[in-house]
């Protein structure tokens, strides 16, 4: 199981962004919220600690609760995209995709993408660049899958991250288990590593 992304994808996609050139912080991103019960317990946890984070939000999930959707930016937070509906990349057309990305930017309002899975073509990733930083990932801590328990989602972060990563958790319920014990235990190593935490501004 994967935690860092394979070199040839990123040298196949060289002009998306993997991780950040100021190596005096780390990237917390999260993805597919905002969802009531994970996305304001995770700013609870973020506030403890004095992190800040990027928050790949879902179109539909910011429509849906605009007052979790607009506690996220009030607590100093950066908002990316993470299209509308999560579509496929792969199994989606250029014009379809591209359509669903920008209807969740009358929502969001943001110079940050993020693809759904982290599938996007070469072609998708041309026409949405013009607009956008696209934002892959260093470090993916796999906190969605029921086979990685709480502690190897922890051991999934803390053993490879360094200063420039982009780690990603995600605000949703099904991760919810794992960023619970993952995300404190995460925010604890890296103060004690002497790491803040900021937003992504590409």
């Amino acid at each position: 199981m994967r935690i860092k992304p394979p070199k040839l994808i990123r040298r196949l996609l060289p002009d998306l962004i993997w991780d950040m050139e100021d190596r005096e912080y780390v990237y917390l991103t999260f993805d597919d919220g905002p969802t009531p019960g994970v996305t304001e317990w995770i700013l609870g946890e973020l506030a403890k600690y004095n992190a800040k984070a990027t928050f790949f939000c879902l179109g539909k999930n910011a429509e849906m609760y605009p007052d979790l959707f607009q506690m996220i930016v009030d607590a100093g937070h950066k908002i990316g995209n993470h299209s509308y509906s999560h579509q496929k990349g792969w199994e989606t057309s250029l014009e379809r995709y591209v359509e669903d990305v920008d209807f969740a930017n009358q929502i969001l309002h943001t110079d940050l993408f993020r693809p759904p899975y982290g599938r996007i073509s070469p072609a998708q990733a041309r026409m949405l660049g013009k607009r956008y930083s696209i934002i892959m990932w260093d470090i993916i801590s796999r906190d969605y899958s029921p086979h990685v328990s709480p502690q190897n989602c922890l051991r999934n972060v803390t053993k490879y991250v360094e200063g420039g990563s982009i780690v990603v958790f995600h605000d949703s319920v099904k991760a919810f288990r794992n960023v619970h014990y993952a995300l404190p235990r995460t925010l604890k190593f890296l103060q004690e590593k002497g790491l803040q935490c900021k937003t992504i501004e590409p």
